[in-house]
């Protein structure tokens, strides 16, 4: 049988400490941070393989990204193996707004970190690339483009821009990549 463990979302400490209190629980150890781009990021730090999650995360404060990060830690503890999770909102974000439910029907998006993040939804999903548009606008606007550096700020980014050299021939010839970043031949 799965332990229980019990999470804070990012809302409400005070409510969340209680409620850990109250069960004779301690509150997992749960790190949030933001990355410059300002995306969410939750670092676990302990183990929930085959545990039993609660993540509290109210409806107060700023709804909007309390959701979000509630969203992503829900993700993280099931990326983590956890057994069962389950989240607890008091009060519940948007409930008084009385939406009914309808969803979309096609999703476009453009640039996907993973091409694989298609199959997690159940409607169809285009993935466009700003590859083609942004070549086309560093050569029209960068009068030096063929000297210039591309950069990126991280691997997945490096893959695009890499894939954005090689499919300009001209370019893939004068260009090699070091490191996630793209420069020209000298």
């Amino acid at each position: 049988m799965p332990n229980i463990k019990i999470f804070s979302g990012n809302s409400h400490q005070n409510l969340n400490q209680k409620i850990a209190d109250r069960l004779g629980l301690e509150l997992g150890k749960v790190v949030t941070k933001k990355f410059s781009n300002q995306e969410t990021c939750v670092e676990i730090e302990e183990s929930v393989r085959g545990e039993d999650i609660y993540i509290v995360q109210s409806g107060c404060g700023e709804k909007n990204d309390n959701l979000m990060g509630l969203l992503i830690k829900i993700n993280a503890y099931k990326i983590a193996s956890a057994s069962r999770t389950t989240a607890v909102i008091p009060p519940f974000p948007y409930a008084r707004q009385g939406k009914k439910a309808k969803s979309v029907d096609r999703i476009i998006t453009m640039d996907l970190h993973a091409s694989q993040m298609q199959g997690f939804f159940d409607r169809a999903v285009d993935n466009l690339h700003a590859e083609p548009g942004v070549l086309k606008w560093i050569q029209e606007n960068i009068s030096e483009w063929k000297n210039c550096t591309l950069v990126s700020s991280d691997a997945g980014g490096a893959k695009r821009v890499t894939s954005m050299v090689t499919a300009q021939s001209s370019l893939a010839s004068e260009w090699w990549v070091l490191g996630g970043v793209v420069v020209p031949f000298d």
